[in-house]
């Protein structure tokens, strides 16, 4: 759950503050006469005798744009590697559930079948040993066997959180 922490602040934040640039020249807008304009007289003389700051602030948004857009894509889970398998995650789940300290698990599928990808997240105060050891006498066999083949080659991760 806290790695979603993040994405959902950083949208909110971002979300905000277009909110509040779009409602200022909103107002700004319906309350002058129609011939006033938004930018300050100054600005527009130091823009318009330097038309590069044109460009750049141009060029600024554009960047700004394309990194939000990433951004927002990889929010949505494109770009990521593989198919998660849920038959593989419950099964790890289930194997887990007697060890104290296990918070996630993930399996994935990458490539045509080639490879998985398991994840582990444990607290700081998990018994890694007892984790790691049940993973390789029993689970990962089970798991291979189960989502696809037994001589699938398979990358364990185990993350341990603060």
């Amino acid at each position: 759950m806290r790695q979603y922490a993040g994405n959902r602040i950083g949208l909110t934040v971002v979300g905000f503050v277009l909110l509040l640039f779009g409602g200022f020249v909103w107002l700004r807008g319906t309350h002058l006469a129609p011939k006033t304009k938004v930018v300050p007289p100054r600005l527009a003389d130091s823009v318009a005798d330097r038309s590069w700051m044109l460009w750049l602030f141009a060029l600024l948004l554009v960047f700004l744009t394309l990194v939000c857009l990433r951004w927002l894509l990889l929010s949505l889970g494109w770009g990521r590697v593989g198919q998660r398998t849920e038959t593989g995650a419950a099964m790890l789940t289930v194997g887990l559930k007697d060890l104290e300290g296990v918070s996630a698990t993930s399996v994935r599928v990458v490539g045509d079948a080639d490879r998985l990808r398991i994840g582990i997240t444990c607290r700081a105060s998990a018994d890694l040993g007892a984790v790691v050891g049940k993973l390789d006498r029993e689970l990962v066999g089970k798991i291979r066997r189960e989502v696809c083949d037994n001589e699938l080659g398979t990358l364990v991760r185990v993350h341990v959180r603060k």
